[in-house]
This record gives C-alpha cells, structure tokens and sequence, in this order.
C-alpha cells in the first residue's frame, strides 16, 4: 500500500506501509516510519480526525522524526486509504466507536507492539482524541502520555444540539436513515473543496492549500459530510467522556491543546475536563482555528514547545 507523494507535500522517505485487518474484519491503512536524529526517544503514534489521511499528515511526521522520535500512523475505518463502511465512499460513517476501538486495538497489536520502539505516545487530533480518551481508561494502557490537539469532548456551543434533537438523530437511524448525510452539512464535497476565506480549520492558506491539493490529485483518499450515522455514534461517545466518573477512571497523564477560535468543538468542555483529570494539563492557542497541526508557523511552533515540554523521551542505546 503505497502513500501519495506529490510536489506540494512530498512523502517521508523510509516508510513501511501496509494494511492490517481488524478482529471484525475490517480493512485498515498504516504507515511507519524510523527517525531521523541520532537520539532515540521512542515512538510517537498519530491519530487523526474525522474523515483525514496518512498524507495531511507528512510534515507532522517529519517534525516527530527530527525531534528523535520513530512515527506510526493509520487511517481510521472509513476514511483515507482504509475500507469504506457505505457503497458511497464519500459518506463519513460509523455504526460505534466501538469500531473504532477495534481500529486501535489492531493497530497496537499488529504495527506497534512488535516493530515501533517504546515508550510509546499518543498524539491524537479531534475525533482521533475521543478514541484515544476512550482507550485511556483501559488496562494495560500502551502509552505513556497523550497529547490530544483539539480534543472532541463536546460539539462548539453554536452546533450543540439539544436533547431533542439527539433523540431525533437517534430515530432517524433508528427508521433506517443512518446512512444518510447530515443536512446542511456539504454533502460529499470534501471538507478541502471549501473557500479558504473564512473556514473553520485553519488560517495558513498554504497548508489549507496542500490539503486541497492531495484530496484533488487522490479523491479516493478524501471523504465529504458525516453521515446520521456516525453523528449518533459521536454524540454517544461524547456523553461516554462527559459522565461524572470518567475523569477519575484516566490515570495516564494527558495535555489537551485547545484553539482558541474554534468553531467545531467545544473549549470550555476541554478545559472542564483537563480541571477534572488526575494528571491533565490544558494550554490554550490564541488565534488558532481548529486543525492546530496544520496552522500557521508561528501557532505550530507553540503546539510544538508545549509537547516538547510534555512528553520526555528516554534515550535509548544505539
């Protein structure tokens, strides 16, 4: 399973790639890589969002690599290189995130455990910080620390909705229309098919750009809108992380990295939890739009200090 490699965002040289199949039979993507510095520090495992690839992900995985760090990543169940869950490969789908339990659990035993150097770490992006959060109350837990960008804990206030309403998603899936686009919400255009003027995942026209580019040159890789489907499925897992016990059933520590003008999730359920967590810290970046990873440098650099803070590596023998 090859990676798109193309001049507006070229491939990570020394990739190992592959797909692996879940215990449910799913068909899912991944990617490794070694690093690229002298010291060894460990592993750094990238979770993505919600309907996002292995490629948008080619200059994280650089910066991971310099740092010290071997990289591993995947593409969730649905999106990306991985298996479709619908005939139309552009819906954004899930029936749980019990499926996507069983991405991570694959992933660990097949790509990680056996060939990435511990101690592992997490870094996850918005709805990849809902699985990982998920997994944190688990025992064993695979990792040492976790740094979630963005963490979908609760929808932005503006776009929560109400009890009503999440009993009307529920019915609707419940007659049949699970598989049926969110209204309003664009369809099978791909989230890169947007203007750059005003959207809600960052201000750097040109990696809003790269994105663009890779979903055009490989529409395969890209998805559109979530499905009733997988919004119903979301908003279970986000009830899951907002009960009263949940906070105190994560032990592992975790910094949550919230983007001050973000209009997808919700800031204030970020630091709420973070207060709540046994070993959580919570940074704020002003002026940062949803996708902080795919900012602007002087955004990224913050993100970047605050990890390198954060997550010590050990130093191993060469």
């Amino acid at each position: 399973m090859t990676l798109l490699d193309i001049p507006e965002n070229p491939a990570p040289n020394g990739a190992v790639t592959g797909m692996l199949t879940t215990r449910d039979g799913a068909r899912v993507r991944w990617a490794r890589w070694r690093t690229t510095a002298t010291r060894r520090l460990g592993t750094v495992c990238v979770f993505q969002g919600r309907g996002e690839f292995i490629e948008k992900y080619f200059e994280v995985v650089g910066d991971l690599r310099r740092r010290g760090f071997a990289v591993a990543t995947m593409d969730w169940r649905g999106q990306g290189g991985s298996e479709r869950l619908r005939s139309n490969p552009r819906k954004s789908h899930i029936g749980s995130f019990a499926q996507y339990d069983r991405d991570l659990a694959a992933f660990l035993e097949h790509v990680v455990l056996p060939d990435c150097p511990p101690p592992h770490y997490a870094l996850a992006h918005s709805t990849g910080a809902t699985v990982l959060l998920r997994a944190a109350t688990r025992r064993p837990n695979r990792f040492e620390r976790m740094v979630f960008s963005a963490p979908l804990i609760s929808l932005a206030d503006h776009s929560m909705p109400s009890h009503a309403a999440r009993i009307l998603v529920e019915a609707l899936c419940w007659v049949g229309l699970s598989g049926t686009f969110v209204p309003r919400s664009g369809g099978a255009r791909p989230t890169s098919a947007i203007p750059f003027e005003n959207n809600p995942y960052t201000s750097d026209r040109n990696r809003f750009e790269r994105t663009a580019a890779i979903s055009a040159t490989a529409p395969n890789l890209a998805v559109g809108a979530p499905t009733f489907g997988w919004l119903s499925a979301a908003l279970r897992a986000m009830r899951g992380l907002n009960e009263a016990d949940f906070p105190t059933s994560v032990s592992i520590p975790i910094l949550l990295v919230a983007a001050g003008d973000d209009r997808i999730v919700s800031n204030p359920a970020i630091e709420q939890l973070a207060l709540q967590l046994k070993a959580g810290k919570h940074i704020v970046l002003p002026g940062a739009r949803h996708e902080i990873l795919m900012e602007r440098d002087g955004l990224r650099e913050q993100f970047w200090a605050a990890f390198d803070a954060f997550v010590p590596g050990e130093t191993a023998l060469s």
